[in-house]
């Protein structure tokens, strides 16, 4: 015959057992709640940590300016730049000789003048994958959509955290996108449906062509007196006057 109080006792350390279990069980599940929010914490943060800081740029003028080419279509001289928003020889060219090449010969009437964004080329070429250089690109024709092609072009150069660093992640180009005034709609709408991957990746390949191994390159060309075509390729972000030399001898050989 059992003894009631023997009954009681295994009751009372099956209590405690079933208890203990309990217990354990919510410190198991309350512990994995708390490590899938911190996972989830660290996959969500990125996407409203602040967007490190962008600044306004006032842009340069640009005479008959039209998406990424400014001048007279007509002018006897046209130059096309090869570059790369992240390339710190390319923001020199733009901040130290393209005012001075706007102001004496694409606002005259003599040089017509393209920008070509060739920052994947070389990833490209070398089997690799593509670059913020090449967002960057294809935001830039985005934003020509909207007429604001080189308010863009000096927004990006005026914003370089430094090649790969952050730069031009999807958020900070949406930001700079922003700061340049654009329809965000259109542009979220161009950016995300790649619009211009295929004239990125032509970009590219026509540096390549040209001759271009680095940035920035310029393709000067134009078609002297007797019907010639010729062409110049200046490498490196070379002074004004360098540039200036190259198109007084295409002036006079054209005969203007």
């Amino acid at each position: 015959m059992n003894n009631p109080k023997d009954s009681s006792k295994r009751q009372i350390r099956r209590e405690q057992t079933r208890r203990k279990e309990q217990r354990n069980r919510l410190i198991g599940i309350s512990l994995m709640s708390i490590g899938a929010i911190f996972v989830a914490f660290l996959i969500i943060y990125p996407s409203f940590k602040p967007v490190a800081g962008v600044n306004s740029v006032t842009p340069n003028p640009r005479p008959q300016a039209d998406a990424n080419n400014m001048g007279d279509p007509n002018a006897p001289v046209k130059i096309v730049e090869f570059s790369d928003f992240q390339c710190p020889y390319c923001e020199k060219f733009f901040k130290d000789t393209e005012p001075s090449l706007v102001e004496t010969y694409i606002a005259t009437g003599k040089v017509y003048f393209t920008y070509r964004s060739t920052g994947n080329w070389v990833s490209k070429n070398s089997g690799g994958g593509k670059t913020e250089s090449e967002d960057a690109a294809k935001s830039a024709y985005c934003a020509g959509d909207q007429n604001k092609y080189w308010e863009m072009h000096d927004m990006l150069f005026g914003n370089v955290l430094g090649e790969d660093a952050g730069s031009f992640t999807e958020r900070r180009l949406s930001t700079i996108a922003e700061k340049t005034g654009l329809d965000m709609d259109l542009f979220n709408k161009c950016y995300s449906s790649n619009k211009y991957q295929a004239q990125s990746d032509l970009d590219g390949r026509d540096a390549l062509k040209a001759g271009v191994s680095g940035t920035p390159s310029f393709v000067l060309s134009y078609t002297d007196a007797n019907g010639e075509a010729k062409s110049k390729l200046i490498e490196g972000a070379q002074p004004f006057d360098t540039f200036k030399q190259e198109i007084e001898t295409a002036l006079t050989a054209v005969g203007k």
